[in-house]
């Protein structure tokens, strides 16, 4: 890896604290790799080899069930993923691919359960960012289960603008299909959903969405700290 990346992913809560050698020797065995768009990363019901780490691009986090298949959660830099999985030698319970060409850091399974036993530091930073996953799954279930679908996508659209830099606009980073099924809803509920909101400030063409009157969208949206995470 160029020092870079090293210094990156140094810098991640998980390894900052961990000692110098225990965090050479897990660099030292990783691999960093590039990845087209909608290539498959890890397989629901298989065993993990390696913990990934998203340095780049997009991963999806999705589970299949017969002919029915959902998106779980959508994975930005700079982040582990399913990190529970390796920690507990299981198998995964939901399966990951690329939504655009990413760059993924790949570290040992069991160099990190090794690493997990040997570094107390590491073993506290593991526990707290498995926590915080714990914390996020309880807000999605609230949000799919005590908001109307309008509500939900209100809300991602009041998120996700403030991720993409305040500016009153988002660009979609995926399709409709999975940007519905990440919000618990089908792609023509999605379409009606987006319609209704052009009366709540808000305006839409193809994956660009503009938000015209932050007042009106929040009225309707009423984003609260204990589901959304901000005060």
């Amino acid at each position: 890896m160029r020092r870079s990346d090293i210094a990156l992913i140094r810098d991640l809560s998980l390894f900052r604290e961990m000692s110098a050698a225990h965090f050479d020797r897990l660099a030292n065995a990783a691999l960093l790799q590039k990845f087209p768009a909608q290539t498959t990363l890890v397989h629901e019901g298989e065993r993990p080899d390696f913990l990934h780490i998203l340095v780049e691009g997009s991963v999806e986090l999705f589970a299949a069930w017969q002919a029915r298949e959902t998106t779980i959660d959508i994975v930005r830099p700079v982040t582990t993923f399913i990190l529970a999985a390796v920690i507990r030698d299981e198998v995964y319970l939901k399966s990951a691919r690329t939504l655009a060409p990413s760059r993924i850091l790949l570290l040992p399974a069991e160099a990190v359960r090794r690493t997990f036993d040997q570094d107390a530091a590491f073993a506290r930073a593991i526990v707290n960012e498995l926590a915080e996953r714990y914390r996020r799954v309880v807000r999605v279930l609230k949000d799919h289960k005590l908001r109307t679908g309008v509500e939900r996508l209100a809300n991602w659209i009041l998120d996700e603008e403030r991720i993409q830099g305040g500016k009153g606009r988002i660009t979609l980073g995926h399709d409709k299909r999975t940007l519905s099924s990440r919000l618990g809803m089908t792609p023509e509920s999605l379409s009606r959903n987006l319609s209704s909101l052009s009366g709540h400030g808000l305006s839409c063409r193809g994956r660009d969405i503009v938000i015209t009157d932050r007042v009106a969208l929040q009225r309707l949206a009423r984003p609260h700290r204990l589901i959304d995470g901000s005060e």
